[in-house]
């Protein structure tokens, strides 16, 4: 199989026989420019209706996408999706379906919505009249599509973790701050009662000192069959891999031809690190919010993992980490169910997981944790879209999403050294490692740079 040139879709708009393409599929493609290389200025609908782009429609796009309908019917809010973009035609047409059901039945007596449909994500982001965006897409093409977002000064909500590697997480930092738009990383834990109580008792000292904090993650499993396949016609195979190196398509490697179970790109180490990143995000994230280390991080790092042969599948399966910060805390990461965090101090522990929160005296879980209280918000995705009106940091912005899904990477790279490193949180460089530093950034395919 001979290797195509890099992303022509991507990098150069959308061709004619491509927009045919799409017509076949019952896709009304609008005609626009792509993408301004200088930023725009948002302007507003003449209702003052948000209006939200969702980029990439599959497992978590659709939930994304689910919840910023429900979210955006109240008055408070006011916000409308009006564009959904992805690389496989037929999850567009589902998500577009998707969208104009829900607002027939729930908006019955405002005109009929009409969705657009895009192949190009840029081709969206040069729509003026769009103020936000809801990025999907698989971890390694994060970066690309919010830097490009911030540069067009579109508001971002993006899946964690942040993106793939801990240079792009400093790009994206810099794009969104010098663009002035509100990002919300979808670490939706920080919007959950029971983790943000937990953080509290913690910062209030009701476990006394703060000592060791240790986080179970779930382990991945199963094979990947690698033999290549034909590339379905519904699906644009070279915009999925995006700045991704070319591979032979396998579906396995993207995600299943039909439905929307979970996709085998998550335990492929090129397009995502594996548990370490897909659930660690998450658990390192509260880790930081009680620690009150959301703008920096430890100071060194160990692990060890297993790599086994299961095909196309190459992410770690059983693994184990210790870190330790400037404070003192250590922080200790395994593989483990249920995956959670628990804290232990002088006087006492807790352990925090979705649906329940223990701890060594039950009575604290009845009174006020003291006087540090932490983000309190509602809904995750009512928090960003909120944001975008207030115009504030909404509860995870990008610099908190950097810092958690920094100690992931760097935990990923002690995995595949196998040795301790020692981290410069200021600089966000290994302390006279130059070997660490080069795992820094991704490998990108001619025709991409960050």
């Amino acid at each position: 199989m001979t290797q195509p040139k890099p992303n022509q879709s991507m990098r150069a708009g959308i061709s004619r026989r491509e927009m045919i393409k799409l017509a076949a599929f019952g896709l009304a493609l609008p005609l626009v420019g792509t993408a301004c290389a200088t930023p725009v200025r948002r302007r507003r609908s003449l209702n003052n209706t948000l209006q939200i782009g969702c980029i990439a429609t599959g497992r978590m796009g659709r939930s994304n996408m689910r919840s910023a309908l429900q979210q955006g019917l109240a008055s408070d809010v006011d916000a409308r999706v009006v564009a959904v973009c992805d690389a496989n035609a037929e999850r567009a047409a589902d998500a577009v379906r998707m969208v104009e059901e829900f607002y027939a039945e729930n908006l019955p007596e405002e005109p009929a919505v009409k969705v657009a449909v895009y192949r190009d994500y840029r081709e969206m982001l040069a729509r003026r009249d769009i103020d936000g965006v809801l990025i999907s897409t698989p971890d390694h093409a994060h970066a690309f599509n919010g830097i490009d977002a911030a540069n067009a000064r579109k508001d971002i909500y993006i899946e964690k973790p942040l993106t793939y590697s801990i240079e792009e997480g400093k790009a994206l930092v810099r794009a969104v701050r010098r663009n002035r738009v509100v990002l919300q990383t979808g670490s939706q834990q920080r919007a959950d009662a029971r983790f943000r109580q937990a953080c509290e008792l913690v910062r209030n000292g009701r476990l006394g000192k703060l000592r060791r904090i240790h986080i179970t993650l779930p382990p991945d499993s199963g094979e990947g069959v690698a033999e290549p396949m034909p590339v379905p016609p519904e699906l644009d195979y070279d915009a999925w891999l995006g700045p991704a190196e070319w591979a032979p398509y396998t579906e396995d490697r993207v995600h299943p031809q039909s439905g929307y179970s979970r996709p085998g790109f998550l335990q492929i180490e090129r397009y995502c690190l594996g548990m370490i990143t897909g659930w660690g995000t998450h658990m390192f994230d509260i880790a930081q919010w009680a620690n009150g280390t959301d703008d920096t991080g430890p100071v060194e790092v160990e692990a060890t993992a297993e790599f086994p042969e299961r095909g196309l599948f190459n992410v770690h399966t059983e693994f184990e980490s210790k870190a330790l910060y400037g404070n003192g805390v250590e922080l200790t990461a395994k593989t483990g169910r249920p995956a959670g965090v628990r804290f232990e101090g002088d006087d006492g522990w807790l352990f925090v997981r979705r649906g329940a929160l223990e701890i060594h005296d039950p009575a604290l879980l009845e009174e006020e944790p003291g006087p540090v209280r932490l983000y309190q918000s509602e809904h995750h995705m009512r928090d960003f879209l909120l944001c975008m009106r207030s115009r504030r940091d909404p509860a995870c912005p990008v610099e908190v999403g950097h810092r958690s899904n920094s100690i992931c990477v760097m935990t990923h790279i002690a995995m595949k050294l196998d040795r301790k490193l020692h981290w410069d949180p200021a600089t966000e460089l290994f302390i006279h490692d130059r070997g660490a530093n080069r795992l820094l950034s991704a490998p990108y395919r001619d025709g991409w740079t960050l």
